[in-house]
């Protein structure tokens, strides 16, 4: 019975991590570069398995050129979901075609060309990730921004981990031979295998910041917290499920940087947790003054998972909903919500 190639389970586990992290992106744009991701990096944890664990030597010319698309579609797949999409995306396919000439005419080059796509993506998304102010994902659902952000630094890692880890496997080989390849592809995938897992399963303290704003808020930040909060109750936008900070600040006539930054200083929260207290809020008025349930409710104020309305209502209020209805939430309403809000 053949054995399934590590390298197939390393890109079927990232894959389906990747698809789960970003599954509620709305963009059509960020969809095509990210699904043509997911495609190419499966296609390659195949072909390098084959390659390495049957010796199918026919793909040898054809995986430098589809390992050196990876990272460019990486890129602009998470480009795609800031505020400002890069203008002229067919630039990206210099690298690949350098890798193609490469392999054609010059051999000893494919090497080199692949470690400086790999590194030169791996610290362009990486900063990207790390870029100040709300422009960074903000075209994701508010509920997937910090998956996304995860996702976004996980895929850079990687890419500088297997940039650093392919060059020093070559330098390997040129002084003393193929004859380990097989092992350390194996365990570079297994290394690959473990940070994905981590990422997956690893907790996220990203959301558990204190609701002291950082620096005092100016008038202008007031201002600004004026027109998002008129805007995110205009129509109820606030219950919208696929909100993004780009759709509320489109509505609000503000720049997504501008925006955050002024929410974040004005209350000390991002504008996740600043949308989810008014959520919170609505959801505390329905579980005093009606009968519906939980789930109604939750699904009523914008929440598409129980978990995320669970963690977030407890934020707010320091309660479950059903423990804020059962002790007759009207002591909490008009303290906890309001006072975190």
């Amino acid at each position: 019975m053949p054995s399934i190639p590590l390298p197939f389970l390393a890109g079927l586990v990232f894959a389906l991590t990747l698809y789960r992290s970003l599954k509620g992106v709305e963009v059509s744009g960020t969809r095509r570069y990210f699904h043509a991701f997911l495609v190419l990096y499966a296609l390659q944890g195949i072909g390098v398995g084959l390659r390495f664990g049957y010796g199918v030597e026919a793909l040898i010319p054809f995986l430098p050129v589809s390992a050196s698309l990876m990272p460019p579609l990486a890129f602009l797949a998470f480009r795609g979901m800031t505020s400002k999409p890069p203008p002229r995306p067919w630039l990206h396919l210099l690298p690949p075609l350098a890798v193609a000439f490469a392999v054609g005419f010059q051999r000893d080059l494919v090497d080199l060309l692949l470690l400086v796509v790999f590194l030169g993506y791996g610290v362009a998304l990486w900063r990207l990730t790390m870029s100040r102010g709300g422009e960074v994902m903000a075209e994701a659902s508010l509920q997937r921004m910090l998956p996304a952000l995860r996702a976004a630094r996980l895929t850079a890692v990687l890419m500088l981990f297997f940039a650093l880890s392919d060059a020093t496997l070559a330098l390997y080989t040129s002084l003393y031979g193929p004859g380990d390849v097989p092992l350390a592809v194996g365990l570079m995938n297994v290394i690959a295998v473990a940070a994905v897992l981590a990422y997956y399963f690893g907790p996220d303290f990203s959301q558990r910041r204190s609701a002291t704003p950082a620096v005092e808020a100016t008038e202008e930040d007031r201002a600004i917290l004026a027109r998002v909060e008129a805007a995110l109750d205009e129509r109820e936008l606030y219950k919208n499920e696929d909100l993004s900070l780009a759709k509320i600040a489109r509505r609000s006539g503000l720049p997504a940087r501008e925006l955050s930054a002024a929410i974040n200083r004005a209350t000390g929260l991002n504008t996740s947790q600043f949308v989810n207290n008014r959520r919170i809020a609505e959801a505390c008025r329905l579980l005093r003054e009606s009968e519906r349930t939980v789930t109604g409710i939750m699904l009523d104020v914008g929440f598409s998972t129980k978990s995320n309305f669970n963690r977030e209502f407890r934020r707010v209020t320091g309660l479950s909903p059903a423990q804020y209805r059962t002790q007759g939430g009207a002591v909490q309403s008009g303290s906890a919500v309001q006072k975190r809000a």
